[in-house]
């Protein structure tokens, strides 16, 4: 399972904000966020096109078998 901490919440200005231990924090100055059953979650948001098909590629890893045998692909006429 999963790393978990507690963290601390507090008022900046009229905002809520949360204060991230060390091992939690996020490199950048941004973060998506997102309601997510009765919590929510913060991920990076990707700059770069490479980066993100990179996390695309991530925990996939067996997911799908590597082996798997396809049918050709039929011939099909083209309209005209």
């Amino acid at each position: 399972m999963a790393k978990s901490e507690t963290a601390k919440l507090f008022q900046n200005g009229r905002s809520q904000a949360v204060r991230l231990p060390r091992e939690f924090r996020f490199q950048g100055d941004r973060v998506r966020i997102r309601r997510v059953a009765d919590g929510v979650l913060l991920q990076p948001v990707i700059q770069d096109s490479a980066e993100w098909f990179a996390r695309l590629d991530t925990g996939n890893a067996g997911r799908f078998p590597s082996d798997r045998r396809q049918p050709a692909t039929p011939k099909r006429k083209v309209f005209r």
